[in-house]
């Protein structure tokens, strides 16, 4: 969901521990608690909890003493427990939050709700909470380096807190938090919490019902871009559960977004972008420069490969997988996340991800190894032993930089190399068709329409012309999207 994707920049530093038992009632009333924190007395050593260290145990104390801060937030309340109603618990959660190099920026205390106890149609319904595409955010990176936009940063604290409730929630008081007085009352939940289940719709549909009363509109091409025109001047805005970019030609009104925003919302301006969602931003003399340097050192930690030797290329040639029983790799999701910079490990991820679910040591060391809108279409025909099925290979270029890229096996088997050419050129169609939507909408004019390239002159004919024969008159018709959009003139093969 969006809070496991969004886990990756905060590092988990230790189990739950309790406060101190003579703490006032974290519920008074209407009163309510900030369930977040900075704790800035701690060393990196002091942040595991350990039962049998009293010291370290007398600084969590202290900690969770300052973590609680009483306000008039309407977040909950204390009621008896409703009959036929489900109760979840809550636990602490202490984590660290790093800066792009590893050093520690802050130490964190949260409270999270025992979500997995929830139980759906009872209390809570739905959950999909959307976040901005990658290639959505390395369009709008591409588009600040050609114009020399200035990128901001903003990040919401607490930012589920200020998500409104549907549901009836109830939860247990917080550990070494319970009310002496009333120690058999619950907490009814009236705000979103971190660990519930619909607490990142419930964020996003706050936030994003605020930013029209800005002069924002949404579009459908990517539900997490917003974008403002100001007279012929434009500002952007994408999200990212509680992260935020900002950027655009008016820097002025850029300036009233944010002092708007913060007055909302309890914001954080961390001015000019450099470290987003584990990833790197460095300005250089000729554009942006993305990286995930870090997040490729705690990877190499993580799995103890470290010092292992260095490969010349992502993947070994003619190296065919085969499916066989064996266990399940947790690095091949990481790696998932690692193609957001780096293309050129697309197709040999995309190749192991195929065995998930049986994995071998074979499947392990394979992983080791002008504003011109272009793309690239490639095919292997029927090169996967398993079910002979293609892989269809693109990447899309805005001027000369790559903004999306995908390996993906096609969903049914070509009979010729004209036919698998051919799917790929249609699939690549549809994702220029998706980027154009987005150009548009920030009112982004392109030059000449896009070129795609491709490598098989038949399958190019075959975009041209609705010529039938016994290879190819199988072929579905959703498929002769890219024949359409040559016919008008959208496109050019």
């Amino acid at each position: 969901d969006a809070q496991g994707q969004h886990r990756h920049d905060d590092e988990e530093a230790g189990p739950s521990g309790s406060g101190s038992s003579h703490q006032k009632s974290l519920f008074c009333n209407t009163y309510a608690f900030s369930e977040e924190a900075d704790q800035d007395e701690l060393n990196d050593d002091d942040v595991v909890v350990d039962e049998a260290r009293p010291r370290k145990r007398k600084k969590i104390d202290y900690i969770i003493t300052r973590l609680l801060l009483l306000k008039p937030a309407n977040c909950a309340l204390l009621v008896q427990l409703p009959a036929n109603k489900n109760l979840i618990g809550c636990k602490w959660i202490f984590k660290i939050k790093r800066h792009s190099d590893g050093s520690i920026a802050r130490h964190k205390a949260r409270l999270v709700a025992k979500g997995f106890s929830q139980e759906p149609g009872l209390d809570y319904g739905e959950t999909f909470s959307p976040v901005v595409k990658p290639t959505t955010v390395r369009l709008v990176l591409a588009l600040a380096a050609h114009f020399n936009w200035h990128l901001r940063q903003l990040d919401v604290k607490n930012a589920f807190l200020h998500g409104i409730l549907h549901e009836e929630v109830y939860m247990s008081q917080p550990p070494g938090f319970e009310d002496p007085s009333h120690p058999y009352l619950v907490c009814k939940l009236l705000k979103s919490l971190y660990g519930l289940k619909q607490a990142p719709r419930a964020w996003n549909d706050r936030f994003t019902q605020f930013l029209p009363s800005l002069g924002f509109e949404n579009t459908y091409s990517d539900s997490s871009l917003f974008v403002k025109h100001v007279g012929h001047e434009i500002v952007v805005l994408l999200l990212y559960v509680d992260d935020i970019i900002i950027t655009g030609s008016a820097s002025g009104a850029i300036t009233q977004v944010i002092s708007a925003l913060t007055t909302e919302f309890d914001i954080k301006d961390l001015g000019l972008l450099h470290y987003f969602l584990g990833i790197q931003i460095t300005k250089t003399a000729t554009g942006l420069f993305l990286s995930q340097t870090k997040y490729v050192a705690d990877l190499l930690v993580k799995f103890e490969m470290f010092d292992a030797k260095p490969c010349d290329t992502p993947c070994l040639p003619y190296n065919r997988l085969l499916k066989e029983d064996g266990i399940l790799i947790p690095i091949l999701r990481a790696l998932q996340y690692l193609t957001f910079t780096r293309p050129d490990i697309a197709y040999s991820v995309h190749q192991v991800c195929q065995f998930m679910q049986n994995p071998m040591v074979s499947h392990f060391t394979a992983v080791k190894r002008d504003l011109q809108l272009k793309a690239f279409s490639d095919a292997d025909w029927a090169e996967d032993p398993n079910d002979k099925r293609s892989t269809t290979g693109l990447v899309v270029f805005l001027g000369n930089n790559p903004i999306s890229w995908s390996s993906k096996k096609q969903q049914t088997v070509s009979r010729s190399s004209t036919e698998a050419e051919y799917r790929a050129l249609s699939f690549t169609s549809a994702e220029l068709d998706w980027i154009k939507q987005l150009l548009a909408f920030l009112y982004i004019p392109l030059p000449r329409v896009p070129i795609l390239f491709c490598d098989n002159l038949s399958a190019i004919a075959l975009s041209f012309n609705p010529v039938q024969h016994q290879k190819t008159k199988h072929i579905e018709i959703d498929v002769h999207f890219v024949r359409e959009r040559v016919s008008l003139k959208q496109l050019s093969v």
